[in-house]
């Protein structure tokens, strides 16, 4: 849309901020933005502060990275998890999605993004450090490598894997059931469950 069809300065600024969003263009900004101009002002102002208050006051739990509102969340302070278990995986959506599953009782550690060096990610700008600090603790039995199937997830899970290979603690890997080059989020439930269940050793995954 140009410029100058924007019947409305503040109108205009209302979808530009949309249009930031991923996966929102201008055209969906806008019919975004006209929705809410349809609402009444308590939605609206409601609609506003929960958006404040997320950015303002969600916390990230001090051991495993994943959104909280506290200190620690409620899956690493829950005592009925399995704390030997730890399950690698990229970002907060993909703990949703293992949640989801109802077949993994362990506990997390989220990455915050893969290894890309087209994109200026490295190790250093990942949750890398910490996961080793929670291995060399002594406590976790089992580390399951989650990510994304993709060239740059096979790329970090062997990081991972060499920085955690000299520690007494099993290094395992999805089971193939998520295709490769898919991301964890959009596998279904059942796929995910299953690869989850059927998790190999890293090593053998290194085979073929």
């Amino acid at each position: 849309m140009n410029i100058h069809s924007y019947p409305s300065v503040l109108l205009e600024e209302a979808v530009r901020e949309f249009a930031r969003l991923p996966g929102i263009g201008q055209k969906t900004a806008l019919r975004l933005v006209l929705y809410l101009l349809k609402m009444d002002g308590q939605a609206v102002a409601s609609f506003s502060n929960a958006l404040i208050q997320l950015k303002n006051q969600v916390k990230y739990c001090k051991t495993c990275k994943n959104i909280s509102d506290t200190e620690e969340c409620n899956i690493c302070s829950n005592p009925k998890r399995d704390a030997g278990c730890v399950c690698v995986v990229e970002n907060i959506r993909d703990v949703m999605s293992c949640e989801n599953t109802g077949q993994y009782n362990g506990l997390y550690h989220v990455l915050g993004g893969i290894i890309s060096p087209m994109d200026g990610i490295g190790p250093g700008d990942l949750f890398i450090d910490s996961l080793v600090e929670r291995v060399a603790s002594g406590q976790v039995k089992e580390v399951i490598l989650a990510l994304s199937t993709t060239m740059e997830g096979d790329t970090t899970n062997f990081y991972i894997y060499k920085r955690l290979k000299d520690f007494p603690v099993e290094v395992s890997t999805l089971a193939r059931g998520v295709a490769i080059g898919d991301e964890l989020e959009y596998a279904d439930e059942i796929t995910l469950g299953r690869s989850i269940v059927n998790r190999t050793p890293f090593e053998d995954s290194l085979k073929n």
